[in-house]
């Protein structure tokens, strides 16, 4: 074996155990196909433990979290507990306290998967979002005042730094030059408004740019962002933009691609741990069925593993994936596929394993 990778495993809630069983699956297969060992280790965070201990995420799991090659996350949220408070206390938790700072979303239709946007095919969305993971909205400032009266004001604040704004953007432009397609990166912001804000973000966007003369730059609106991701796609190559706006705009990216259960991200640390995840939820309703689509989390070993620097492993995976969507899958919906969760990893996990080394 070339090299060994430590990877943390956090199946959380729903169905989270059961599409993160079949990526493991896939790991395992590509792992061998490709000369390289993984060491799984198993952490038993969510809803249940939550609900059973009190706790979220204990401090002496932080440690051997960081000391891992990567972590791999199935879903959070649980029927039984208020929402915000295991997605705060476990998911944002780890984003801020691993610095991973960037979140990639890559869009990209694959064939044999329907798209709800008319006349546009796999040749039409292909595109990748940048977003800042670690600041904006998500930091939790603000407060309230005279709360539950008539009176009641409450102030969420938006914190941007240069340092912060400055590594996101140069990070887009790494990734745009690298990606080697379009060499187009598009700054999603709301400049009229937020005046503030993106004064900061334009500014940086346009300074860093003078570094990348190859890249070609431009700028829209979250609301035009919005518009043209329906209308023509094909403009886009890399947009990077902000904590909330990278929110809304990669689950409309997701719909566009065929729907949550085929959608994966990475939330990545350049120099220290990164998380990848299925962008879709906990599925309470298809929890233990083996209806759920798995693609999602199969794609987010893909992401774990480019990041990681095992490109051909990467490329198994991703080949495995558009096979088994293009010939296989009657419909990329839970309870459609024509297959069960774990016949879905199987097909892929047939695939690297029969397939001719690149």
């Amino acid at each position: 074996m070339s090299k060994e990778y430590n990877i943390a495993v956090i199946p959380g809630d729903g169905t989270g155990p059961e599409v993160v069983a079949e990526g493991i699956k896939v790991l395992n297969s590509v792992a061998e196909k490709c000369d390289f060992k993984l060491n799984f280790t198993h952490y038993g965070l969510g809803g249940e433990h939550y609900k059973a201990t009190g706790e979220i995420l204990p401090e002496e799991v932080l440690e051997p979290l960081a000391a891992s090659d990567a972590i791999y996350l199935g879903a959070i949220g649980h029927p039984d507990v208020k929402p915000g408070i295991l997605e705060k206390g476990l998911l944002l938790k780890l984003r801020f306290d691993f610095d991973q700072y960037i979140n990639l979303r890559p869009v990209k239709l694959y064939e044999g998967v329907m798209t709800p946007i008319k006349d546009k095919g796999p040749e039409d969305i292909d595109f990748v979002v940048v977003r800042e993971n670690t600041e904006g909205l998500y930091v939790g400032a603000g407060g309230c005042l005279k709360r539950g009266t008539a009176d009641e004001v409450a102030v969420q604040t938006s914190i941007n730094t240069r340092k912060g704004v400055e590594r996101c953007i140069r990070y887009a432009f790494e990734f745009c030059r690298n990606r080697n397609k379009q060499k187009k990166l598009t700054l999603c912001g709301k400049t009229n408004v937020l005046t503030f804000a993106f004064d900061l973000w334009e500014r940086a966007f346009y300074e860093v740019a003078q570094e990348y003369p190859d890249i070609e730059t431009d700028y829209a609106h979250v609301d035009a962002i919005c518009m043209w991701m329906v209308k023509n796609p094909e403009w886009f190559d890399v947009i990077v933009t902000d904590n909330m706006f990278g929110d809304i705009i990669t689950d409309l990216g997701a719909m566009i691609q065929g729907g949550m259960g085929i959608a994966a991200g990475a939330n990545i640390n350049p120099e220290g741990v990164s998380m990848f995840e299925p962008i879709g939820g906990s599925a309470p309703k298809y929890t233990g069925r083996q209806i759920i689509n798995p693609i999602a989390a199969i794609s987010a070993t893909q992401l774990m593993l480019e990041t990681m620097g095992e490109l051909k492993a990467a490329s198994l995976i991703e080949q495995g994936v558009i096979k088994v969507l293009r010939d296989d899958l009657k419909d990329v919906a839970a309870g459609k596929m024509g297959y069960t969760t774990q016949e879905v990893g199987d097909l892929v996990t047939d695939y690297i394993k029969t397939s001719i080394d690149l």
